[in-house]
């Protein structure tokens, strides 16, 4: 099986979708790899690094098409807004392709293609899946730098200091969802000894937000129906977030710096924090709002850019775990590598329609489009609120306080194994 690695078209995309360790693995498992010229150069990684490990370099991204049996991206299709006709006839397609971004006549391109397509937005929330969840690994980075973003933007130290000159209170941060991303911007806040609160609309992940040393903020709201069976948060009405608005205003005008994490796959996020809330901060507070992507949870935000609020600077990024290129790939290599082991037996291609990751991430197939699954109500089946939109808030916590763990100067500028 031949394994191409093009150039990512999206605008500020730095990531590649495999790494030369990752490469080199699947050429030791018989798979043949063609990379095209400059693809890891956003990342740090050069071509003469994928030449060592025995990848073929492509003079140009059209080469890597026309080469590739299976093809592997981090941003593709609807997530980039990139012509479907660059796949050739039978050729598998595998990467974050924004499946509720493609449009009808895309997705038909790819049916008549015969191309098979795989969006890994749409990895299910089982174990088995954990080691392929791209989104997951994603929002682990994500809220890492939304913490550093915003203790680097902040006028104030994030941890107390006692000095001969007086004692410097800890900043006070607030983390508005308890999933992936949210815990990992709680580990990294508490980490560099900021005082951390959080809130989550599901109440039993409170043990693993006091586990990492934030406090829990509990608001005196319905919450029964606040989680699926799988534990992730559902979106709630109107009602409901207005309410939890009214009995946010306080807290957020007490922290000088709110990390807001709650997004909806496919839809508009929830708006959380108001205008009126900011407004009880303290001038040059920071609000990093992870959602931004989906319209922001904060009433201010615009995706991809600083704005000032009455003296409030708010953060709308899109792609923070772009600037984090390097680590960003390799778990993203990872990921991508679990999953195409997934796919072959024997050293080639078996897609078993059979098997719940496949039917779940796969778009278009045998001549097929194949809608994101719509649950009972007709509602789609991903539609759930959380932080990261995948993972499991129980496996975020451990590498969350794995993190914490990591003693400065010992294995904190350790490689991510391959």
């Amino acid at each position: 099986m031949k394994i191409g690695v093009p150039n990512e078209l999206a605008e500020g995309e730095t990531r590649v979708a495999l790494t030369p360790p990752v490469a080199g693995e699947l050429i030791d498992d018989g798979h043949e790899v063609v990379v095209a010229a400059g693809a890891g150069e956003g990342s740090d990684w050069s071509d003469e690094q994928y030449r060592e490990v025995g990848c073929a370099i492509a003079d140009d991204r059209s080469a890597v098409f026309e080469q590739a049996d299976v093809v592997v991206q981090v941003q593709g299709l609807g997530a980039a807004d990139e012509d479907p006709e660059q796949y050739r006839e039978g050729q598998v397609v595998v990467g974050l392709l924004g499946p509720y971004a493609t449009s009808e006549a895309a997705s038909e391109t790819l049916a008549e293609r015969d191309v098979s397509a795989f969006a890994l937005e749409l990895i299910p929330r089982i174990s088995r899946a954990q080691s392929m969840d791209a989104l997951s690994s994603m929002a682990s980075l994500g809220g890492y730098k939304a913490a550093v973003m915003a203790a680097d933007e902040l006028p104030k130290l994030f941890p107390m200091q006692m000095t001969a000159a007086g004692t410097v209170q800890p900043a006070d941060v607030f983390v508005v969802g308890a999933g992936v991303a949210g815990l990992q911007a709680i580990a990294t806040a508490e980490r560099m000894g900021a005082s951390c609160r959080a809130y989550d609309i599901r109440p039993e992940v409170k043990e693993e937000v006091e586990s990492l040393g934030a406090d829990f903020v509990e608001l005196d709201l319905e919450t029964d129906d606040a989680s699926d069976e799988e534990g992730h948060a559902r979106e709630q009405d109107e009602e409901f977030y207005r309410k939890q608005r009214e009995m946010m205003v306080e807290v957020v005008g007490d922290s000088d710096v709110v990390i807001t994490t709650a997004a909806v796959p496919g839809g508009e996020a929830p708006e959380l924090v108001t205008n009126e809330m900011i407004d009880g901060m303290d001038p040059g507070s920071v609000v990093v709002d992870l959602a931004a992507e989906g319209g922001g949870n904060c009433e201010p935000t615009v995706a991809d850019e600083v704005v000032e609020y009455e003296g409030v600077t708010v953060f709308g990024p899109t792609n923070l775990p772009a600037t984090l290129a390097h680590t960003a790939s390799q778990l993203y290599a990872n990921n991508v590598a679990n999953f195409l082991e997934m796919l072959v037996e024997d050293g080639e291609l078996a897609i078993d329609l059979e098997d719940e990751i496949v039917d779940a991430t796969l778009l278009v197939h045998d001549g097929t489009v194949r809608n994101p699954h719509v649950d009972e109500e007709g509602e789609d089946a991903d539609d759930a609120e959380d932080d990261d939109t995948t993972g499991s808030t129980e496996d975020a916590s451990e590498e969350a306080a794995e993190a914490d763990e990591t003693a400065p100067g010992d294995d904190a500028d350790e490689e991510v194994d391959a």
